[in-house]
């Protein structure tokens, strides 16, 4: 099974603008500076986003992107499918033919997993990535009087 990286962004450029849209919307030059994601692929995932209505645009001057509704009503299962994305463990792709033709012996495990892991991805809300970001420690770079210029990295 692999998440590839089209999940993994959208996953991550959504809890970027979750984070930030309350200071109104957020542009996806700010989301491609602060992730270091490239502009154009972010491009071709909020098109895909906003056709899910997972997120909606503001033209003009300030303009940008902001949830299309309340991050407690996104999952991570959301985004992901919202992208194309398919999280799929078993090696046929759910065709049953990966032996000679055949669904081999694993398969049902391999399903089964599958259930698994959307269940706990449909379980996991924007908002609860957002509470997790904001109670989490984060390092800051700040010049100390004492460092005779050079930045020290802090919790």
């Amino acid at each position: 099974m692999r998440l590839t990286t089209k999940g993994r962004f959208a996953v991550t450029a959504m809890l970027d603008l979750a984070l930030h849209g309350a200071e109104g919307p957020v542009t996806l030059a700010g989301i491609s500076e602060r992730q270091k994601i490239s502009l154009s692929y972010l491009e071709q995932l909020f098109g895909k986003l906003r056709r899910r209505q997972l997120v909606e645009s503001v033209r003009g001057p300030g303009g940008g992107y902001h949830l299309a509704r309340d991050a407690s009503r996104v999952t991570v299962a959301d985004i992901i499918s919202a992208v194309e994305e398919s999280i799929d463990s078993t090696q046929c792709g759910g065709r049953e033919n990966c032996h000679d033709n055949q669904r081999c012996m694993t398969h049902e495990l391999w399903e089964e997993l599958n259930t698994a892991v959307h269940g706990f991805l449909a379980g996991v809300t924007l908002a609860q990535l957002v509470e997790r970001q904001r109670t989490k420690p984060v390092a800051v770079i700040r010049n100390h009087p004492r460092s005779h210029g050079h930045p020290i990295i802090t919790a």
